[in-house]
């Protein structure tokens, strides 16, 4: 009997505590948020050139990084174990892409950051370079999973953003804003057939804006990703000191955002600016940077902020599998283009050899395939904006240029354009390079044109002794003058050449170097003796 008296108290005490649930947990007064962010990937899904490394000793180490197989194992390793993250960029993700991904209309890129988990991301210029109708497109497109941000891009007939400002997201009960958008200059950097209708705002009074009304919806923390950057010095997680247009943005920009992420100087930097936390991660995958956000549970806002830069190196982030199979079936259908041989090779063209003319072994090459390329259209003359080569010919074991050498090299599509300047226009033009210190404003220039530039003059007195074809240039003459449509335009600030006269339409950019360099044979750069400085 007392057995029995004995398990029904068990029992009861049992019955008991399956009523009386234990209660959960208190909240933590804090949230950890992790924030990946990546910037300019310009459709590089195939490693780019080694990432150097600056030494302590002041000498440099090349290390094999990015590509998207290694990108995405950095992506999922980075993210593993982390109970809130989100995963972010700040613009030009396409564009300017190497030929695998340009071939594809930058699908292949779309589709593997997609697949990577990529969620949000400010436009950058380069996302306008075929235009805002064609941007909207990929936008829609099926398998695009991440959303692009445009807070200062908008509608000048109706004020409405071409795509949304920001986006809030909520991280255990904490929202968390995100507003994205490119720089005030993006209709100087693209074709402006392709941004008619649209305004670019100011950065920072878009940003201003835009945060108010992330404020008056309860919004506390937030974070800016904006394609404009700045120009640091130190290593590539550090910020000894940096300028650049940047520094000015934030600077004038609301005091509640607590970070930005930025982008378009192809830099890498973990820097503070103004007591708030600013970061890039270089260029074409080549790093990741992991921003720590602590969220403070009661007001909402961040209470602390960290980075650092993270290079996605391939001894540490091995190829996922996923995007080896996304990769093998565009090369499939890429391979017969991409392979094909063109020519030979001298020696190694670069793009930028320090030349204090400013002159660039490469600029010269294809401003020499343009010129020939426009010989039927009268053309005397050609230019290339410097900007606009984004890579040089490097030299293989088999000395063989193939055609994604010369497609890296002109990844734009441009048409090529022979126009009438008068002399007076042209000494005009070449003085207007020196208007400021960009790299971009510099011309490079076919073997028929040459001239002196001396640095210690005003910027509109700078050049002299300029020669076309070994004769002093005549001010009231008209030279046939080529250049790609871009620039003929008014692009990178180039005004002159939208007064040319007579305009006629040759082959595409890349057509006429792979026929220059098929008639070659074996290319080899020419001397830089073409611009001289003299101090």
């Amino acid at each position: 009997m007392k057995r029995l008296l004995a398990l029904g108290a068990v029992a009861a005490l049992l019955a008991g505590c399956a009523t009386s649930p234990v209660p959960p947990p208190a909240p933590t007064p804090t949230v950890e948020l992790q924030v990946l962010a990546m910037n300019d990937f310009h459709g590089h899904l195939q490693p780019p050139p080694a990432f150097r490394l600056r030494n302590a000793d002041g000498g440099e180490t090349h290390i094999a990084v990015g590509g998207a197989e290694a990108l995405a194992s950095a992506a999922r390793q980075l993210r593993a174990g982390q109970a809130h993250h989100v995963f972010v960029a700040a613009g030009d993700l396409i564009g300017a892409s190497p030929l695998l991904s340009a071939l594809f209309d930058d699908v292949p890129t779309l589709e593997s950051l997609s697949l990577m988990g990529l969620q949000l991301s400010a436009v950058g210029n380069h996302e306008f370079d075929k235009g805002a109708a064609e941007l909207l497109r990929r936008q829609n497109l099926p398998g695009m999973r991440f959303q692009y941000l445009a807070a200062s891009t908008l509608d000048e007939k109706t004020g409405a953003t071409l795509l949304p400002a920001s986006v809030v997201r909520e991280f255990d009960g904490i929202p968390v804003g995100f507003i994205g958008l490119t720089l005030k200059g993006t209709p100087g950097l693209v074709m402006h057939t392709g941004v008619q209708g649209l305004r670019f705002d100011d950065e920072a009074e878009t940003i201003n804006r835009e945060t108010e009304r992330l404020l008056a919806r309860g919004v506390q923390a937030i974070v800016v990703l904006i394609h404009e950057g700045g120009y640091p010095s130190g290593g590539h997680d550090e910020c000894p000191g940096i300028s650049g247009p940047i520094v000015d943005i934030v600077q004038r920009s609301h005091k509640a955002v607590d970070a930005f992420v930025t982008g378009h100087t192809h830099r890498a930097y973990n820097c503070r600016i103004d007591g708030r936390l600013v970061t890039s991660g270089d260029k074409y995958g080549s790093m990741l940077t992991d921003i720590r956000l602590t969220l403070e549970r009661r007001s909402g806002d961040v209470r602390a902020a960290q980075a650092r830069n993270v290079l996605v190196r391939h001894d540490q982030f091995g190829k996922d599998a996923e995007q080896t199979a996304l990769l093998d079936r565009y090369l499939e259908r890429a391979r017969a283009i991409t392979e094909r041989v063109v020519a030979r090779l001298e020696a190694e063209i670069r793009v930028d050899v320090n030349d204090p003319a400013g002159a660039s072994p490469m600029g010269q090459l294809i401003a020499d395939a343009q010129l020939e390329a426009t010989r039927p259209q009268g053309a005397e003359i050609a230019f290339m904006n410097s900007c606009g080569i984004r890579a040089g010919l490097p030299l293989g074991a088999d000395r063989a240029i193939r055609y994604e050498h010369l497609f890296a090299a002109q990844p734009f599509g441009n048409q090529l354009i022979t126009l009438s300047l008068s002399g007076a226009e042209l000494q005009q033009l070449l003085q207007r390079q020196f208007r400021d210190r960009r790299r971009c404003n510099q011309l490079q220039v076919a073997h028929t044109l040459r001239y002196r530039w001396n640095g210690r003059y005003g910027a509109e007195a700078r050049v002299s002794e300029v020669t076309v074809a070994g004769q002093p240039l005549q001010p009231q003459r008209d030279y046939r003058v080529t250049v790609n449509n871009f620039i003929a335009v008014g692009g990178d600030g180039f005004e002159e050449f939208r007064r040319g006269r007579a305009p006629l339409s040759g082959p595409s950019d890349v057509q006429a170097l792979e026929t220059y360099a098929t008639r070659q044979g074996v290319l080899q750069a020419a001397p830089l003796d073409r611009i001289r400085r003299v101090e």
